[in-house]
């Protein structure tokens, strides 16, 4: 196996970078702050944007703990990838990895200088510092299963100080679709509720849509999509489990086709109609 290494200091977009570096190399594995990336999965490991506070998180990313380590291992050993990108700080750090993972030494350097202008460094610098967002390089949809069920919202602390109040958060974590680094995607909002539309049409009870919006959603620093619904549905029906399957349909067609998170749905029972006759 040839273990490429891919350096740059915190904070100064190499994770950003990493696809587009993997990509351009025909490299098929990536191993970034605690996890293994596999053709743009997650296939083992547990990311350092967990921990709580920063020694916990240096440990996770070189990867300190056997059991972790080993995980890691044997994935590798069941995907067998010809070439390696390993992200790190620094020379020192990759061969911390690489001792920790019984791999060979990285035999090729890549600096982040090297793919990204001083303005995109400063730029990374500046969001990492004033945002606390860190981009995790797998589509959206992957990360919704390691992160407990976030997308593109904070990874908290949920731990309590001494004095009973919760700790600051660590940092927050931001995905990048794997579509991006081949230029920009852009949806129209018609495009976006004709999905909904048809999402919504396919859900048993439902009988009319009145009103329908799709929005980006700005509150709170969030960043994905708004969806505000006005219904009619058929007399009979349990709303609690309609409205259920109405944002399971929604979210998983939005999420699918647009890489993009459903942060918000709001749904308005407008009415109830009687349920047309059996044939």
């Amino acid at each position: 196996m040839k273990v490429i290494g891919f350096i740059g200091a915190s904070g100064t977009g190499k994770s950003h970078h990493a696809l587009v570096v993997a990509y351009e190399h025909h490299i098929p594995c990536i191993i970034d702050d605690g996890l293994l990336i596999y053709q743009n999965r997650i296939v083992a490991g547990q990311s350092a944007k967990e921990e709580t506070n920063t020694f916990k998180a240096v440990r996770r990313a070189i990867f300190s703990d056997d059991a972790h380590a080993a995980s890691i291992c044997r994935a590798l050993q069941e995907i067998q990838p010809h070439t390696l990108l390993i992200l790190g700080t620094s020379r020192h750090m990759i061969c911390r990895i690489c001792q920790a993972l019984h791999l060979p030494e990285a035999s090729s350097y890549i600096r982040i200088e090297d793919v990204s202008c001083p303005e995109e460094i400063a730029k990374a610098r500046a969001i990492r510092r004033q945002e606390g967002k860190h981009i995790i390089p797998v589509p959206t949809m992957e990360l919704k299963t390691h992160f407990r069920g976030y997308l593109l919202n904070s990874v908290r602390s949920l731990f309590a100080g001494r004095s009973g109040q919760k700790t600051p958060d660590f940092e927050h974590s931001v995905v990048r679709p794997v579509f991006s680094y081949y230029g920009k995607l852009i949806f129209s909002p018609v495009v976006l509720e004709k999905i909904v539309r048809h999402s919504i049409g396919a859900v048993p009870g439902m009988a009319k849509i009145h009103r329908l919006k799709v929005e980006k959603n700005y509150h709170a620093g969030a960043n994905g999509l708004a969806v505000i619904l006005s219904v009619s549905i058929f007399y009979g029906e349990n709303i609690r489990c309609l409205t259920s399957r109405m944002k399971q349909a929604v979210q998983q067609d939005l999420e699918y086709t647009t890489g993009m998170s459903l942060d918000v749905l709001k749904i308005t029972i407008r009415s109830v109609v009687p349920a047309p006759e059996a044939p």
